[in-house]
């Protein structure tokens, strides 16, 4: 017998149940209370390479993956994360990285100039150590201005190591990094100077210890070289140096974080690089990082950019006069020479 619609009430509706569940949506996120503290060391398709219970005899390699509520969360190598999950470390294992604590420091870099997109490159460094040759292959002071800008903006000390000494004298190439106090480390190689047969490598081990560092220079110029004699075991490729383009053949494919010997800290290999793009960079904040110009800069005209063709710029009487200190020429031109090449890219000067 049909019914009519006045016959129908509320218990006659039919309610589809949800596939889903019946449990509530929710924004609040779990805490993860019991995470573990862990380094990352490496990246490799989606998957991070970490270290837990550092300096201690529960140290152990843990390997990731990135919780989704991280999202894009940029992970690099330095980075302390919290873990949950399988952390035994056993082969075959997997945990989560849920926390990406608070970074001293993030180094960054951009394909070009005009291409703001920010590469990461490590986190929580203290030092950025650039690795030029002073011969095959040439150096090239592009780079190393490049470096030295990006390593002020990140707030990076930075140390300057020149290898092949015994092809050329650093001196010359010296002279243009004087004014800004750049300390520097000369390196060759030699029979009868230890083990690794590399003089300077003590020095180089001093500035390094109980810091955490990051190398950068150019493929060839003897990064890897350097890294296998500071990290026993290390086995990193070393290249050579191509006869016709002067350049080196790239052998590190990837980042990869290293305790140094007797738990004296870290050293992050990078692959060697063709350009240093600083497309994230503001002009403002290389002339933050001279506060001695800095200060007399407030008297250029708005909108300067206190280059050597800037009309009206105050900076060049000022220090004329002396009010940036007897060093004043010198820093004022080493910082022109920075300030234009964060305003532009050639990778033949690089």
């Amino acid at each position: 017998m049909r019914r009519s619609a006045k016959d129908f009430d509320e218990s006659d509706v039919r309610i589809r149940p949800n596939r889903r569940g019946s449990r509530p949506r929710t924004k609040d996120r779990p805490k993860h209370e019991d995470a573990i503290t862990g380094r990352v060391v490496s990246v490799d398709r989606g998957r991070w390479r970490t270290v837990v219970a550092e300096g201690t005899d529960q140290e152990r390699a843990v390997t990731a993956m990135r919780a989704r509520e991280l999202g894009r969360t940029p992970i690099v190598p330095g980075d302390l994360v919290g873990l949950v999950g399988d952390t035994s470390g056993r082969d075959g294992s997997l945990a989560r990285i849920v926390r990406l604590q608070e970074r001293s420091s993030f180094l960054r870099r951009s394909a070009d100039d005009d291409d703001p997109t920010e590469r990461p490159l490590v986190a929580n460094v203290d030092l950025m150590v650039m690795v030029t040759a002073v011969a095959e292959p040439e150096p090239r002071g592009g780079m190393i201005d490049r470096c030295l800008v990006a390593a002020y903006v990140a707030g990076i000390d930075a140390l300057l190591v020149l290898t092949k000494s015994d092809l050329r004298s650093p001196e010359e190439f010296l002279t243009s990094y004087a004014p800004l106090g750049l300390e520097h480390v000369v390196t060759r190689r030699a029979e009868g100077a230890g083990e690794a047969g590399i003089v300077g490598l003590e020095a180089l081990r001093e500035r390094l210890s109980g810091r955490v560092s990051v190398l950068i220079g150019h493929s060839g110029v003897g990064k890897s070289t350097l890294l296998n004699a500071l990290v026993p075991g290390a086995d990193r490729a070393i290249g050579v140096v191509n006869d016709v383009t002067g350049r080196g053949r790239h052998t590190s494919s990837s980042a990869l974080a290293m305790p140094l010997p007797d738990d004296d800290g870290w050293v992050i290999d990078t692959p060697g690089v063709r350009s240093f793009g600083l497309g994230h960079v503001d002009p403002d904040e290389l002339l933050d990082a001279f506060a001695d110009l800095a200060v007399l800069a407030a008297q250029c005209p708005r909108g300067c950019t206190h280059l050597e063709d800037a009309p009206d710029c105050a900076l060049d009487a000022l220090v004329e006069r002396g009010e940036a200190g007897s060093a004043g020429p010198a820093r004022l031109a080493s910082y022109r020479r920075l300030a234009t090449a964060l305003r532009r890219n050639d990778p033949w000067e690089l």
